[in-house]
């Protein structure tokens, strides 16, 4: 009768133990059902499932005198036929990816997201870095950035009180979670949309230009009110156009040479650029602004609104469709349609009210230092990192952007 066993492997790392222990099973034309190693601080945690003959005792014998060689702990765990059936039996469960990003992390951050994963019913299959080591020397510098990813196993029985949970997790304890589906799309995004105005840049152009016409508080409030999606957003623009009426065309450069780009914004996208990604501007603000940024960061498809000037002045009115949320999620499919690609694919980044349906319609929809309302509504928030930290979203290292 053949025999299941979990060779469970421990101690200090290094070049070839695994190689020369998987060389004895070798010798004996062992079948591995599965296999996992993981290596914290040169600290190995090797687990081997094998399926070994009636006659194990030379190839358990042997595998140990090696441990034993290696200067390595070996336990042997031996499964019940129908322990294993079970077990494979569980491979079609549901499995989602929890990621955690913060400056630093923490225990307690690890605790509560957790305890969260416990009372929901899921099971932690894998837990993997993907921010680089931690230098021992000073605190986290203030654009750091962390990141571990859970890959749970599992259907919770409600994901959005799930999600709700770890946004308030995310509030006390000031770090972002994420909660995915772990399936093909995730791995496999091709077009990544930004709104523009405190999205991409630190800014609201719209507010800017309000300051050099001595309508800035005026114009404000109507922008945070809109933002907030108390107010219709056409409405909103064009009563903000209206008191921009007789500014003069000049000073559309001056406000674009002090605009800021959001923290990580090139990071992210030339990293995504390097890889194939289509990257796009959904904006509410205006194309003037959103072809500077086109051509400093290689964007590919840029809509927006585009102010009417006159004789050098502008007019207080914008020409053509107004883009709004709505006109932005359309846009966000005929551009999808356009590079051929399944809307699963898709990666949707916003701060405002106007911004949700978007958000919604993307396979990965991010609310991006947005407020309450916004935050809730999409599925996935970050709002203590920079834009890069995105890339742990999608499974990406680190040490594979270097």
């Amino acid at each position: 009768m053949e025999k299941i066993i979990l060779v469970h492997v421990t101690g200090n790392d290094r070049p070839g133990l695994t190689a020369e222990l998987s060389e004895v099973l070798a010798g004996f034309n062992v079948d591995i059902l599965d296999i996992g190693q993981v290596v914290i601080h040169n600290f190995l945690t090797l687990g081997i499932l094998v399926r070994l003959p009636h006659d194990s005792q030379p190839v358990l014998k042997d595998l140990l005198f090696k441990a034993h060689e290696l200067g390595v702990t070996m336990k042997l765990h031996p499964l019940a036929e129908s322990d294993y059936a079970s077990w494979v039996g569980e491979a079609d469960k549901q499995r989602h990816i929890i990621t955690l990003l913060a400056r630093s992390i923490s225990a307690e951050q690890i605790a509560a997201i957790t305890a969260v994963v416990s009372e929901s019913g899921l099971n932690i299959d894998t837990i993997h870095r993907l921010s680089g080591r931690v230098p021992l020397a000073g605190r986290p510098a203030q654009n750091s950035r962390a990141c571990v990813e859970f890959t749970v196993r599992g259907t919770p029985p409600d994901i959005a009180a799930l999600r709700a949970k770890f946004l308030d997790i995310s509030a006390e304890l000031v770090a972002d979670i994420a909660f995915q589906e772990d399936n093909i799309f995730r791995r496999n995004r091709r077009l990544v949309a930004f709104d523009m105005d405190s999205t991409l840049i630190q800014a609201e152009v719209i507010d800017e230009l309000a300051k050099e016409a001595g309508v800035g508080e005026q114009v404000a409030a109507i922008t945070e009110a809109a933002m907030r999606g108390e107010l219709d957003f056409k409405q909103s623009l064009r009563k903000r156009l209206s008191l921009l009426e007789g500014l003069d065309e000049s000073v559309l450069c001056r406000v674009a040479e002090r605009l800021p780009l959001t923290e990580g914004a090139e990071r992210l996208i030339s990293t995504l650029k390097n890889v194939g990604y289509k990257i796009a501007i959904l904006s509410g603000g205006f194309t003037y602004f959103g072809n500077i940024l086109k051509e400093r960061l290689g964007i590919d498809h840029v809509h927006a609104n585009e102010l009417e000037i006159v004789d050098g002045k502008l007019t207080g009115r914008a020409l053509g469709e107004i883009v709004d949320a709505q006109k932005k999620a359309e846009l966000l499919q005929a551009i999808a349609d356009q590079e051929g690609i399944s809307l699963q694919q898709v990666i949707a980044v916003g701060d405002g009210a106007n911004d949700l349906p978007m958000l919604n319609l993307a396979g990965l929809g991010i609310a991006f230092h947005a407020k309450p309302k916004v935050k809730k509504g999409a599925r996935q928030a970050i709002s203590n990192l920079g834009l890069d930290s995105i890339l742990y979203l999608i499974g990406v290292r680190d040490r594979d952007v270097r």
